[in-house]
């Protein structure tokens, strides 16, 4: 029987929650932050490197780590450490890299790690959702998220479940157990919240069309952002775009036309500069979607549809659940047009590229 269109995405977005909670119960059973504390010494930089999802994976990893241990951290993507390694990697005796890949099979990830391991005598720690592949191979060291792994091709829990589990390795070194008790709270207050969302981003999806979608994010919802531009592209093979939030007002507002669906990840940080832009966008005809743990009366009213999460963690620990709109966006915009999401066109699980690249 030829299974519906969409079904494995489905449920790996709905079943993400309950995945965070096995997975942080899997690193305190195995001991694996306190084994890679060991292991790996504090540096004065941390690189996370990694490509497409896990590239903006990386994003929200080294905001957390800086936010959380209070040493410098930057995202790059694996391409322009192999392409660019003097303007990526310039520091090699202070730098620890983080190489971040579901699969572990990744062509451009296992370059980086062979350059910096082999060419670089440099130690590196791989993340991924897979045992015996080349990746840890090649690594000194492993952190195993292996309950996240999918059975689709776009990355959905493996991508909440991968950042989760680096924000819990920072707050390991950060020595913060208070913020790794309120990553292990996340999980049901977040599947509540999920359950509401489910069914009403579904009628949204079938009551609008938009050739064009906008995802806002400042700080640590960057990456947030980002990732929820590449779901709605890989599911539906939209046009999706992505800005910090406060630099779509220069130049990038022009676009704005009630056939835009400008999502606002808002934060609590910037909270009230992010809703002033809000309100600015709204006013020039935008169809406007916010995602907000807690939202004002102003919110409110400038907001077409509100996604209000109130989640009692702290900012950082709700990265992951912002991202849940974005995701389900992706999916029931690709079913409307006929697509299945779970087979995305002119994509493959894992790139693997050629020797003679």
């Amino acid at each position: 029987m030829t299974e519906n269109p969409g079904a494995h995405t489905l449920e790996e977005i709905l079943s993400q929650p309950g995945c965070w909670a096995e997975c942080l119960r899997a690193l305190d059973e195995k001991g694996q932050l306190q084994e890679i504390r060991k292991r790996f010494s504090p540096r004065p930089e941390w690189l996370f490197v990694g490509c497409g999802s896990s590239y903006y994976i990386a994003q929200g990893a080294a905001a957390s780590w800086t936010f959380l241990t209070g040493m410098a951290a930057r995202a790059v993507p694996a391409s322009e450490l192999l392409l660019f390694p003097d303007l990526a990697f310039p520091d090699s005796a202070g730098c620890q890299p983080v190489l971040i890949s579901r699969s572990g099979h990744t062509s451009e990830i296992l370059k980086a790690a062979e350059y910096l391991e082999l060419k670089g005598n440099t130690r590196t720690l791989a993340v991924s959702c897979a045992t015996h592949q080349p990746l840890e191979q090649i690594s000194t060291a492993t952190l195993y998220v292996l309950p996240a792994d999918e059975k689709s091709m776009v990355m959905t829990r493996s991508f909440s479940s991968m950042l989760l589990s680096l924000q819990a390795l920072a707050a390991t070194y950060g020595k913060r157990p208070d913020f790794v008790d309120s990553l292990r709270r996340l999980p049901e207050p977040a599947q509540a919240a999920l359950d509401r969302l489910h069914p009403r981003i579904q009628e949204f999806v079938q009551a609008n069309d938009f050739p064009v979608y906008v995802f806002l994010g400042q700080g640590p919802f960057m990456g947030v952002a980002n990732e929820s531009m590449l779901k709605v592209k890989e599911m539906s093979c939209s046009f999706g775009q992505s800005f910090h939030t406060l630099e779509f007002r220069h130049g990038p507002k022009a676009i704005v036309s009630p056939e835009t669906l400008v999502v606002f990840l808002l934060s609590e940080t910037g909270f009230e500069a992010e809703r002033e832009l809000l309100q600015e966008v709204k006013g020039l005809g935008a169809t406007t979607l916010v995602v907000a743990n807690h939202a004002d009366a102003a919110t409110r009213e400038a907001a077409d549809f509100l996604v209000e999460l109130n989640l009692d963690v702290p900012e950082y620990a709700r990265l992951a659940p912002y991202l849940m709109a974005g995701q389900l966006i992706g999916l029931f915009t690709g079913l409307k047009k006929g697509l299945d999401p779970d087979r995305p066109r002119n994509l493959s699980r894992v790139v693997i590229l050629n020797d003679n690249h």
